[in-house]
């Protein structure tokens, strides 16, 4: 590979390595330039919704040749440890082993046929003896899906209509949810009623104004909205949720699609004892492969049978038995506190960096998925630097959205890591 192509090296890492190599060549890829350019002319965008690099600071790549374990390399032929992780499907990795390995053998018995292989049993009881609350489980393809469905289903076995939405929560990219309004009647949203996150008296102002119509409360794992702190849910807030839920027969629907899997196997409210009615999961449920599903207490198992949900490729094999795989590997090693322990260690040194460098910054959120925001920074200025240097030293950041931690994530990627980010302090210092 051309020493012209690769990143600068973080401090302590040999030049040429950019923290390891993914095997292969770059040789005759186009440029991330010229992809762009050919992509404006078919496709509308050139690139659409949170997958578009041109949101994030100069010199973010768009295109992208070979993955592995938690390093990147995109069409330029540069590597880079990575902590977006495909924006959270990779849990135990790119291209992790096992997960692969499974696929392969499933995809030489045949993937999307006339109906499901045996292995669509397998994920279901997997996920029945896993997620704490689920007496049955439904797959889909997407977290969009996921969601959907968990609201239909609340609305089919409640006979009702409203559902609770936090403000600012992002559930999905369909009108009924999508952030954007573009395309949007008020009759997709005409039975949605807002509340405040961690709120208790708004989430009450909500429910006594959908008073007798309340179908279904729906909630992240934690507020991680766009271009904010994000907040963990507070016990009281969980608890109260419950309890409402439970007085007025609605649904407690858990949006676990960003956390599922990495807070927590048994599923992300787990830590805080409270369990959802229903709960949407798909990202890092097969570790990249397409698959989501929703998983329900018996109470609303009629009327998960009543809705109408499919898709011709919602029974694909292969996903499937990828996602048995990860879910195997994940509790093989308890992947949830390999990552927790490498995302304190990724926390501690960005914290020592930041009062090294005297650049106050907040962290918030789980630690397995991280996001840092400088103080001061109304125009994401100090942001965008410390995020577009450290990329240039190897490490992929993001500065507004949450970023996720892997599996594949040791002790020396997060070091190496670390000495990337020490680079962007050092940028911000001298701006």
């Amino acid at each position: 590979m051309s020493q012209a192509l690769r990143p600068e090296a973080p401090k302590g890492v040999p030049q040429g390595t950019s923290g390891g190599s993914l095997g292969g060549s770059p040789g005759g890829t186009p440029s991330d330039a010229a992809l762009r350019a050919r992509a404006q002319a078919v496709i509308p965008g050139g690139l659409w919704g949170h997958l578009n690099a041109a949101r994030l600071p100069e010199g973010y790549p768009q295109y992208f040749t070979a993955a592995e374990g938690c390093r990147l390399r995109d069409a330029d032929g540069r590597e880079y440890i990575d902590f977006m992780c495909s924006w959270g499907p990779m849990v135990v990795g790119h291209r992790h082993p096992a997960v692969e390995a499974a696929a392969r053998r499933q995809a030489e018995q045949g993937d999307c046929m006339n109906g499901p292989a045996p292995v669509l049993v397998v994920l279901a009881e997997l996920l029945v003896d896993t997620v704490a609350h689920a007496d049955w489980a439904l797959f889909a393809k997407n977290g969009t899906d996921a969601t959907t469905a968990c609201v239909t289903i609340a609305r089919a076995g409640t006979g009702r209509r409203k559902v609770l939405v936090a403000r600012g929560s992002y559930h999905g990219a369909v009108p009924w949810c999508s952030p954007s309004l573009a395309g949007v009647t008020a009759e997709d949203r005409a039975h949605l009623v807002a509340f405040d996150y961690n709120d208790t008296n708004s989430l009450d102002a909500a429910a006594e104004a959908a008073k007798g119509d309340l179908a279904a409360v729906i909630v992240t794992a934690f507020r991680h909205d766009f271009g904010r702190h994000q907040e963990m849910p507070t016990p009281e807030f969980a608890r109260h949720l419950r309890a409402l839920c439970d007085a007025t027969g609605a649904a407690l629907i858990l949006d676990d699609v960003r956390a599922g899997f990495r807070i927590d196997l048994a599923g992300s409210w787990e830590p805080l004892g409270v369990r959802p009615d229903l709960s949407a999961f798909s990202k890092a449920i097969a570790n990249g492969h397409p698959l989501a599903a929703v998983t329900g207490r018996e109470r609303f198992r009629q009327a998960a049978t009543e809705v109408y949900t499919t898709g011709s490729f919602w029974c694909g094999a292969v996903p499937m038995a990828a996602a048995v795989a990860t879910i195997g590997e994940l509790l093989r090693i308890d992947g949830p506190a390999h990552m927790r322990a490498m995302g304190e260690r990724l926390r501690a040194g960005l914290d020592a960096l930041s009062r090294r460098y005297r650049l106050p910054v907040r962290q918030t959120g789980p630690v397995q998925m991280p996001l840092m925001i400088f103080d001061d920074d109304p125009e994401w200025a100090k942001g965008d630097l410390f995020c577009a240097t450290a990329l240039r030293h190897g490490a992929y950041f993001h500065p507004r959205h949450n970023m996720f931690l892997s599996c594949a994530h040791g002790e020396a990627e997060i070091d190496r890591a670390l000495e990337a980010a020490e680079a962007g302090f050092r940028a911000v210092a001298g701006r």
